[in-house]
């Protein structure tokens, strides 16, 4: 057994830069031995060949609530940080946001995001229109959205179908939310609008007759995104993904009434309020200050259809804000209309 002053000698030759092996050659004692003691903390290394032990792991604020966020990404793996640290917050997480996200990342690598190729307008200049499929217990939902181009700003109503009828009832909403029309609008290849499309074979557009007469009612010009290029219409496709991941994924809804009433707080509280990843603005204030002087004015009454049946015209009515004259009729006895005929009977 070797005493401690070999074991103090030892320190004191490492220190000098020795190598291990000519240590245990000037003491007489094995490599290994001398190792072990080195690993067993008996003497100390020298400061190059020293090894620190990790610091035990310091217990955060998140600590108590990693489950629950591993269980919600369990079940809805596409959920937002943003999400869940909304969720986090309403189960008593008092810390920030970044440990939060940067958790989630751990746990949930993102998936690349698509490239996508976007054509700025000028204020006023043009709106985009498309329809979103979503399924609830109750049936399959058409998510009508429609957002300004410039500011961003998004509007959005679920209906239960996707026809003329939904389109019409859902842009005049559009129109009174935005208090105005924007110069053009345009469509991704909806036969409600773009009844045939010959661009690729050097011909036009054909064009819904009933949404022509539409469109000049509300004097705005309808376009249509060329077929099998929908990232030209960039703003509303990405507006699409945003709503299933930031409003509908991971929510539950009692009807069709409650999926309205919680899109349009989500829109008046996330949507048109967060800073926009392009713009680096608030769709809000970027609309208040550039965009609402540009749009044109609001149509006098909302547009009477030619085509689909009265139901629809009072749909609309109900949902525009000026209402119509009422007519008032005079109703005369047969005798008065007989002595303005020559008293013929």
């Amino acid at each position: 057994m070797f005493g401690s002053e070999k074991r103090v000698l030892a320190r004191h030759y490492l220190d000098q830069g020795l190598s291990q092996t000519a240590v245990a050659e000037l003491l007489g004692i094995n490599r290994r031995t001398l190792h072990r003691w080195i690993e067993q903390g008996l003497i100390e290394a020298p400061e190059a060949q020293r090894r620190y032990k990790r610091r035990p792991p310091v217990v955060t604020k998140l600590e108590p609530y990693t489950s629950l966020i591993e269980a919600r990404l369990a079940a809805y793996p596409a959920l937002s940080a943003v999400r869940l640290f909304e969720e986090a917050r309403a189960a008593g997480y008092a810390g920030g946001y970044t440990q939060l996200r940067e958790f989630v990342k751990r746990v949930r690598p993102k998936p690349p995001e698509e490239p996508v190729v976007r054509f700025e307008t000028p204020p006023g200049k043009q709106a985009q229109v498309d329809f979103g499929k979503f399924r609830l217990p109750w049936g399959m939902r058409n998510c009508l959205l429609v957002v300004l181009g410039y500011s961003r700003l998004l509007w959005m109503t679920f209906y239960r179908r996707q026809d003329m009828r939904t389109l019409l009832l859902g842009l005049e909403s559009a129109f009174v939310f935005f208090g105005g029309v924007t110069e053009e609008i345009l469509f991704d290849q909806m036969k409600t609008v773009i009844t045939r499309d010959d661009r690729l074979q050097g011909g036009g557009l054909v064009k819904n007759a009933e949404f022509q007469r539409f469109a000049a009612h509300w004097n705005f010009t309808p376009r249509a995104c060329r077929p099998y290029r929908a990232q030209t219409k960039g703003k509303i496709e990405r507006p699409i993904r945003y709503v299933r991941s930031s409003f509908f994924y991971g929510r539950e809804f009692l009807n069709d009434a409650d999926l309205n009433h919680q899109g349009a707080l989500w829109l008046d509280r996330v949507a048109n309020v967060r800073v926009h990843y392009t713009t680096k603005e608030r769709p809000y204030e970027r609309f208040l200050r550039d965009e609402q002087s540009a749009l044109r004015p609001l149509a006098a009454r909302p547009y009477s259809s030619l085509v689909l049946p009265p139901q629809m015209e009072l749909d609309l009515a109900r949902s525009f804000p000026t209402h119509r004259p009422a007519i008032a009729v005079e109703r005369r006895p047969l005798s008065e209309y007989r002595s303005l005929i020559g008293g013929a009977s």
